[in-house]
């Protein structure tokens, strides 16, 4: 006997169960060989392994149901569970708008033109490259599309990494062990996470190795199959280290690299893997380079001012050192 624990994702509780939980109940007679307990936004259900997919599927399949058309009369709702829906009930299609549902019904979409382009060239491509400066929503773009695609069942696992390049500060003089030094690197990737799974889910993910978190130098070695796997701050990744991440690419993976060429941290600008994969991997069919600017940046209005402001600097540096 297998059990399964299902979060709610993306919907009201209240609305998924109805009045007396007169909509769960539909569930419990269709699926009388499970033993289905319910709590807030988590059913467990133990049983057969097969009937249990099935009950997950057609949990899915309302909650798409309910999303699309807010509400769903109890008529509807047998004739969706038994297969025998009309047309106007018909599964809905993917939204331009609102690709994902987050954690307590967030939508999350792809804001501006180059996030949607991300999203786009991602169902043409298997390797992405997302380069431009911060707060333009590459990251949480990509972790967005990983998840979606976990949620989807289009891959097995999702695998965050990152160059543990120290950007001014000393590792050495952080407090803890090894993992709790790299911790803050990775810290912007379990902020996207949480915003997207359930926080009891996520840390079951993590635990069962589903979503991975890891420097960019656990890599070495590996072959990532049926994995999301993103690569993040890719600018402070060596010309070697980029090469030995690309070439960890499994069959049935899906990759995105995402960083900034302007904000190395490496000793010379030029060592940056990110920098010489630009020129180099141009050109290659079933690999996409997205170039986000400042009009894609959606943190504080503040941010796009600092961003023109620190670039306008540059250039006339640059001009300056050339004359």
């Amino acid at each position: 006997m297998a059990e399964k624990l299902i979060y709610l994702e993306g919907v009201d509780p209240v609305d998924f169960y109805g009045v007396n939980n007169v909509r769960f109940n539909k569930f419990i007679e269709l699926f009388p060989e499970l033993k289905i307990v319910s709590r807030g936004n988590e059913i467990r259900a133990s049983g057969e392994e097969d009937r249990l997919e099935d009950f997950e599927e057609k949990i899915d399949l309302f909650i798409r149901y309910l999303r699309k058309f807010q509400t769903v009369s109890l008529p509807d709702m047998e004739d969706l569970l038994a297969g025998t829906a009309d047309h106007k009930m018909e599964a809905p299609g993917p939204d331009d708008e609102v690709f994902l549902f987050g954690e307590s019904g967030r939508k999350i979409r792809a804001i501006t033109v180059n996030q949607k382009k991300l999203v786009d060239d991602g169902r043409e491509n298997d390797l992405l490259i997302a380069v431009g400066p911060a707060g333009t929503g590459k990251t949480y773009t990509a972790i967005a599309m990983a998840v979606k695609a976990l949620k989807e069942r289009t891959v097995k696992r999702i695998i965050l990494t990152r160059p543990a390049v120290e950007a001014g500060e000393k590792l050495g003089f952080l407090p803890g062990d090894y993992k709790e030094k790299l911790d803050p690197y990775l810290q912007p990737l379990y902020d996207a996470l949480r915003d997207m799974i359930p926080a009891k889910k996520l840390i079951q993910f993590i635990e069962d190795g589903t979503i991975q978190i890891a420097p960019l130098a656990y890599m070495r070695g590996r072959t990532l199959d049926h994995a999301f796997v993103i690569l993040d701050e890719a600018q402070n990744a060596t010309a070697n280290q980029f090469k030995m991440f690309l070439t960890r690419m499994g069959p049935n993976a899906r990759f995105i690299v995402t960083g900034d060429d302007t904000q190395v941290d490496l000793p010379r600008r030029e060592d940056s893997g990110l920098v010489q994969a630009l020129d180099i991997l141009k050109g290659i069919r079933g690999i996409s380079i997205i170039r986000f600017d400042d009009r894609d940046i959606i943190r504080h209005r503040l941010v796009k001012s600092i961003v023109d402001a620190y670039n306008g600097k540059q250039q006339s540096n640059s001009t300056t050192s050339t004359q």
